[in-house]
């Protein structure tokens, strides 16, 4: 009998290290978990810092950063326009979990999206016809020219319908033109910038060391009389690249008369992120000097 119960005691030892295995199984598997759920990425927080960064590096294009909506897959990004994502209900996806996409919105956030992008392209085209039947009709349309570029609406005033050779002081006559420009202008609120250009030949007068400080102040004058007509000056920006920026060939006269110019351009709104913030001068508190 005694030896029997001894036998029976040895493998009841042998058997204990089951135990120390499988402890060390479950804690593995919990470590294993815990490191999972410490990887997780924040989708709905990712999803708005890639469509920040979409909007700010050139928004409104086709292909934009997004979560995958695919299950197994390493990618996190897709490239794909928002119909594309639209999850059908009853498909297997949750609509608890944070990639789920209600198909009823997203159809109705493409369409004001995309009404948006073409109420302000009608926009747009509207502005060039209107200058340039106003061009037409005052013959000028040789020296106010209109053009749509990826930036938004440039028109192009050649120097001598605004300024005098070598001067940055607005003639009358430009004055009035500019009055009738910043009427078609002021109905719209889009971003204005006013760019001053000249060409290659160089100036030094007791006034402007240089064509770039020349190209600014012409610039800066243009912007005044706008502001003045009626465009709010938080639209406004005045910038000068003298003979920097040419469209045409410094080495003939024509050349050099087409890179006269002040251009202004009405930027599409998906450049407004580009642009200072308005309410950004509202945060500010003014600091008391300090009396030494």
């Amino acid at each position: 009998m005694s030896r029997k119960r001894e036998h029976e005691a040895e493998k009841e030892n042998g058997e204990r290290w089951l135990l120390t295995y499988s402890d060390l199984i479950t804690l593995l598997m919990i470590f294993f978990v815990v490191l999972y759920s410490m990887s997780k990425i924040d989708a709905q927080r990712f999803q708005a810092i890639a469509e920040s960064l979409n909007k700010a590096l050139g928004g409104g294009t086709p292909s934009k950063i997004e979560l995958s909506n695919s299950p197994v897959g390493p990618s996190l990004f897709q490239a794909g326009t928002p119909s594309s994502r639209a999850t059908v209900p009853g498909k297997g996806t949750d609509p608890n979990n944070t990639t789920y996409t209600d198909p009823g919105s997203s159809a109705e956030n493409n369409k004001a999206g995309q009404g948006n992008t073409d109420e302000e392209k009608m926009s747009i085209e509207e502005i060039k016809a209107k200058l340039d039947k106003f061009a037409a009709d005052n013959g000028i349309q040789s020296k106010l020219i209109t053009s749509i570029e990826e930036r938004g609406l440039v028109v192009s005033l050649q120097e001598t319908l605004l300024f005098e050779s070598g001067s940055a002081d607005i003639t009358a006559r430009a004055r009035e033109i500019l009055e009738k420009v910043t009427t078609v202008l002021a109905s719209s609120p889009n971003q204005i910038k006013v760019e001053g250009h000249t060409d290659n030949l160089p100036i030094h007068t007791p006034q402007f060391a240089s064509n770039w400080e020349l190209s600014v102040l012409r610039a800066t004058n243009v912007v005044e009389i706008l502001q003045k007509d009626g465009i709010t000056p938080d639209r406004l920006s005045a910038t000068g690249y003298g003979e920097y920026r040419p469209i045409a060939s410094n080495d003939t006269d024509a050349g050099k008369a087409q890179n006269r110019r002040i251009d202004l351009i009405i930027l599409r709104s998906k450049y407004d992120v580009t642009e200072p913030a308005t309410q950004a001068s509202d945060s500010i508190t003014p600091t008391t000097p300090v009396k030494p």
